[in-house]
């Protein structure tokens, strides 16, 4: 039914659903889709850069929201990780290092493993990873380590930088700092990423331990990037609301997208490629229809006359009303049994002119043997002239 058909395409537009199978996409150009986008997220961080001041700002607004709510955790995390290096350079390594490993990594595996979802997982990416980059300029804001040293948060990247290749610029190598946007905090896209990888991890992993440290994954994350005084707790609330406007939009965009490919293919004179379709399911054959031919002694053998000696010579045309063409009533092969209808009884050939033959092929049921010269056939006792 249409309406069925129309709410399936939706659901396997949806971020988890099972989509339609269709063809993997090629792995070279969604590697360099990839690196685009990475190179305009990376672009718009840096000329969404501030002098500092509005972001310090939007820092301190944001901290002193939180301490109303009583949602300031980052100040005891802080303090922890500060206090104990086995906490901090950790944690340190898992900041700095699994944002840009792990989330590729699940990336290449829904790509390989899970093909049928990668393209709605790869969109659902995109499509909040640009929403982050709308939130970084709209609203720049300082992370609680770059705030004055009275607010009370220690930069333990900074602190412990001697253990790793990070320096005192958030997690970009030492003599790189310049290079990154050190305001965008707001959202966390730390955090929002992690999400991402902890639901493909959990809805399509086989195994129950892969499936709980992808759960565990984003929780990690979030205590991760509040003790190093990198995000406020409502920067990782940011990022998780991001994944799930990102979630609810990747429907939309892929049909907008197929919509568009259809309209330029159709501009341009190529039809877009079909998808592919389930195999259909297979029929049985019908059951062939046994012949059977008709018995050749179901009566008695017509008798022939013997061909007169003017006529032994020279053998008379076949006549037009021979057997072979009024064999049966639909002129169906002599032999073929016609189903639904009772066989039918075999006709004696009418008695011909002596000499007659029948045309190359046909046979009848004792039929004379040619050569006699005696008044007589073989079949039949009676003479020529009593005819």
């Amino acid at each position: 039914m249409p309406h069925s058909a129309a709410a399936r395409a939706r659901a396997s537009a949806r971020v988890g659903a099972t989509p339609q199978p269709g063809v993997r996409p090629r792995w070279w150009a969604e590697l360099t889709l990839v690196v685009l986008i990475y190179a305009a997220y990376s672009a718009g961080r840096l000329l969404a850069r501030d002098d500092g001041s509005a972001a310090v700002d939007h820092g301190l607004a944001i901290l002193r929201v939180e301490k109303a709510l009583f949602l300031n955790a980052e100040h005891p995390l802080n303090r922890l990780f500060t206090a104990t290096p086995a906490l901090a350079v950790p944690a340190d390594f898992v900041y700095a290092s699994l944002h840009y490993l792990v989330t590729p990594a699940v990336l290449v595996w829904i790509f390989r493993r899970r093909s049928t979802h990668y393209r709605a997982a790869r969109s659902w990416l995109t499509i909040s990873t640009l929403l982050g980059l709308v939130g970084f300029t709209l609203l720049p804001t300082s992370p609680p380590r770059l705030l004055d040293a009275r607010h009370g948060f220690v930069d333990t990247m900074a602190q412990y930088s001697e253990y790793g290749w990070w320096g005192g610029e958030a997690s970009a190598p030492r003599g790189l700092g310049e290079m990154t946007n050190q305001f965008a905090a707001m959202p966390s896209l730390h955090v929002g990423w992690a999400l991402w990888c902890g639901v493909l991890l959990w809805r399509h992993a086989r195994t129950p331990l892969v499936r709980w440290l992808g759960a565990l994954y984003p929780a990690v994350i979030t205590l991760v990037v509040m003790g190093t005084a990198n995000h406020y707790f409502l920067d990782a609330v940011a990022g998780a609301l991001v994944m799930a406007v990102g979630a609810l939009l990747t429907g939309p965009a892929i049909g907008a997208a197929d919509r568009l490919r259809a309209a330029v293919a159709a501009r341009f004179g190529k039809p877009p490629a079909p998808s592919r379709a389930p195999a259909p399911i297979p029929t049985p054959a019908p059951e062939p229809v046994t012949s059977h031919t008709l018995p050749s002694t179901a009566s008695p053998e017509p008798s022939y006359p013997s061909p007169s000696p003017a006529s032994s010579s020279s053998p008379a045309p076949a006549s037009p009303a021979s057997p072979a063409s009024t064999a049966s009533p639909d002129h169906a092969p002599k032999g073929t049994r016609i189903p639904g209808r009772p066989a039918p009884r075999p006709r004696a050939s009418p008695i011909v002119s002596g000499g007659c033959e029948t045309s190359a092929g046909d046979r009848f049921p004792g039929r004379r043997t040619r050569g006699s010269t005696s008044g007589t056939s073989s079949a039949d006792d009676t003479p020529a002239t009593a005819r």
